[in-house]
């Protein structure tokens, strides 16, 4: 069996619900990433930011990123999924919330991320094809997260 563990991206890095979007966009810069889950103080997932947030919702409305926190930018119920889980699972909840990173949790921390990337280096070109029609056929692309 196939985990979610097994093609996780291991190093995923939260960035605190308080730090502003300047310093998220550094850090995404830093590690090489398009997103970044978003902690409350208590190190619980509160929602994913991606760089795609920062533009649209921030940049692009006129307002400063440097003024704008990563929290303010935290929208819906952020969706994970736990390490030892099956990557069938993994597939069905990224197939029905239409995203395109998902979170990996075990024991309650964050220790990885699974991204379209991940799903091409490990799965069959038809696993691939079916998500991909999935994830993208309902409104001609998924959601950013």
């Amino acid at each position: 069996m196939t985990t979610a563990g097994d093609i996780m991206h291991r190093g995923a890095q939260w960035i605190p619900a308080h730090e502003t979007l300047d310093r998220a966009a550094q850090l995404m810069r830093e590690l090489g990433v398009g997103a970044l889950p978003i902690s409350d103080e208590n190190e619980r997932l509160c929602g994913i930011l991606t760089d795609r947030d920062i533009v649209i919702g921030c940049v692009a409305m006129g307002r400063d990123p440097s003024k704008v926190t990563a929290g303010e930018m935290a929208q819906g119920t952020p969706r994970w999924i736990e390490a030892n889980a099956d990557i069938s699972d993994v597939l069905r909840e990224m197939k029905e919330h239409q995203i395109r990173r998902l979170p990996v949790i075990e024991n309650k921390r964050l220790v990885g991320m699974i991204s379209e990337a991940d799903l091409a280096l490990n799965l069959r070109e038809n696993e691939i094809g079916q998500w991909a029609e999935s994830v993208y056929a309902r409104t001609g692309a998924p959601t950013t997260h």
